[in-house]
Parts: C-alpha cells; structure tokens; sequence
C-alpha cells in the first residue's frame, strides 16, 4: 500500500508501522506533511530528515509524480494542463484565476463512458479510473509549482464521471479536505455529476460541505435523453427524487445549445425543476472547441434566458466562456495532442520509420 494512495488517516499507522524498528516514532511526523501539506517532489527534497531515511523512503514509497506532456495559457489567464500518467494514458486539468481565487477544475476518469453528445471527454469513450493519487496528484502538480500554489478552490468538472469512479473520488475528497491533506475547505470542493443515482447518496452521506453541481442540460427527461445517454438508465425523475435528499445546497449546470435547451418554455421548466430545490442555475455557454455540430446559443438570448429564471424566483448566473483562444474544452487539449501524434506516425510510416504516438 502506497501512502500517497489512501486518505491522512489511513497513511498515519502505515508509515507507523513502516518506522517501527528503524526510526524514532517522532519522524512520522515529520513525514506526514510531506506527503501533501508542504509536499516534495523526491523523497531526496525533506532535508529535515536524515539521507538514510530519505532513501529508505524513495525505495519504499518513491513520489509518485504526473508529467506535464503540454499546457496552454490563455490571453485570459485559465491555464490548460495534458498529465500523462505512469501507463502512458493522459488527463487534463485547468486552472482559472479570478481575484484572489484561483480555482482548479480536475479530472476523475481517463476519458468518460456516458457519452453526453457536446462534450468532447464523452466522444473519445472509456479509458478507466484514476486511482487516489492521480487524482490528488493534479492539485499536488500545483502546489509543487511556485508559479501556482495550492489552489483556493477544487472542481470535479475534468474528464470523466466522479461518481463513476466513487471509491477514488472519495478518498480524494478527504485528502483535498483533511487538515493532514491540502486543508482545502470542504465548500471550496465541488463535485460534478450527470446523476449516478446510487452513489449521490454515499456523497449525501458524507459529513463534511461539499459542493453537488448537476449536469442538468435540459429540464424534460426526453429532451435529456437526447443529449446524455445516462438517462436512459437514471431518469430525471430518480435524480430530482435524490437530490430531495441532498440537505445542501444543489447548483444545475447548464450548457446553452442554440435551438436544443435554449426556449422560453425550456426556461420555465428548468425553473420548475430549481425553484423547490433551492438550487443555483449556471448558464454556460456552449464552448465550441468542444462539440462539433452544436452552435452555441447566442449572448442576447443566454441573458434573456437568465432574466425569465430570475423573473421566476430562480437564482441564475451566466458564466463566462474561459480559454476561447486555448484548447479549453473539456478533453480538447487531449484530443488535439493526440490527434497531432497520429498524424506524425502516420508521416514517419510513410517514410519506412515506425514511432510510438503516445502524448
């Protein structure tokens, strides 16, 4: 068991146990922080600890690390990372400054497998699930780079479904959370959703404030179904019926669509859906990087859009599309570099010359 794979509580006794015999029981707490409070990128890094111990430590427990394959920075500040991962597989995460937060938007999953039609995460299909650390490891990346720091604020809005992949998420929660952890307050963590009905209630259940953000997209199950195939499984009736149990506040996000989510009918049953909930509608415009085929709705329409919301006692933001001039979109930058790494195989194949694509 790696302890940077398992949440504060759960890497405490095993490092104990690790020590036992071979150094006093103080150093455990000089090794704890390091793992993510004040982490380092090698073991070789804890100079409060003797070399011994240090290269005790890098043989047992070496520090696991995500490459950076390739960002992006935006004229607007967001800031796109592509992490590849120790099989060669990648993810993405994107950091967005505003004011003195700086939030990061994070991935759970290697691709996706519920195939929301505008998102490009769900074309490229199912990879698998992050473990704990991959996950945790984004923030980490960030806290190890002095341009950055630790985020003030995490999302759950990267590549892949966080409930599909549960039992990581929910480790990671705890170390982005714990005071032994990132010490990242729990309503500054939201978790992004498109409705896994039986696992909204394991994050229901959990004590500490974290954030539940729907991916909504449409108020009428046929409508839905349309754009994300989860309903036919987890109809809206199920999740609404669920989120009645969430004693927090719910926030719907909405991608606007021109001509699918974005008529005034369509906003007087969204607010039908929001209004006994409580819940906070985001309007998001369609980030054209992101789904070919779908148009955008246009500014004058998202607002009057939000106006009928708020009209009908519906709290509604109108968010900003961030990174327009970058691969923002979600997966984008994934699919960019691969697409780009293909394309030079298949040059080289051309020639005789055979190169691994990876990213």
């Amino acid at each position: 068991m790696n302890p940077f794979n398992v949440a504060p509580a759960d890497a405490l006794p095993l490092l104990e146990t690790w020590l036992e015999g071979r150094e006093p029981a103080y150093r455990v707490r000089q090794i704890m922080p390091r793992l993510w409070n004040r982490p380092i990128a090698s073991w070789a890094d804890a100079g409060e600890l003797p070399a011994t111990l240090r290269e005790a430590l890098q043989a047992s427990f070496p520090v696991p690390r995500l490459r950076r394959a390739a960002h992006q920075v935006s004229a607007d500040g967001t800031v796109k990372f592509l992490w590849e991962l120790p099989d060669r597989g990648s993810v993405e995460s994107v950091l967005i400054p505003e004011g003195k937060r700086r939030t990061l938007c994070i991935s759970s999953q290697v691709g996706c497998a519920f195939g929301c039609v505008f998102c490009a995460t769900g074309r490229m299909g199912f990879g698998r699930n992050l473990e704990t650390w991959e996950i945790a490891a984004q923030v980490r990346e960030m806290a190890l780079d002095r341009a950055y720091g630790v985020p003030t604020n995490v999302v759950f809005m990267g590549m892949g479904e966080p409930l599909h992949n549960w039992e990581a998420v929910d480790r990671a929660l705890t170390i982005l959370n714990s005071p032994d952890g990132f010490g990242i307050g729990a309503r500054h963590i939201t978790v992004s959703t498109v409705g896994i009905v039986p696992k909204l209630a394991l994050l229901a259940a959990r004590p500490e404030q974290f954030r539940l953000a729907l991916s909504l997209h449409s108020p009428t199950s046929k409508q839905r179904r349309e754009l994300m195939p989860v309903e036919k499984k987890y109809g809206l009736d199920d999740v609404m019926r669920a989120l009645r149990e969430f004693a927090r506040r719910v926030t719907f996000e909405y991608v606007m669509i021109k001509d699918k989510n974005d008529r005034p009918e369509d906003a007087d049953r969204l607010a039908k859906l929001a209004k006994p909930l409580g819940a906070l509608v985001n309007l998001l415009p369609l980030h054209p990087g992101g789904a070919p085929g779908f148009t955008p709705t246009p500014p004058g329409t998202i607002r009057e859009f939000a106006a009928r919301l708020r009209a009908l006692g519906v709290s509604a933001t109108v968010r900003r599309s961030r990174g327009l001039d970058i691969d923002a979109a979600c997966g984008q930058l994934r699919t960019t570099v691969l697409e780009r790494a293909r394309g030079k195989v298949a040059a080289d194949d051309d020639t005789g010359v055979e190169q691994e694509a990876g990213v």
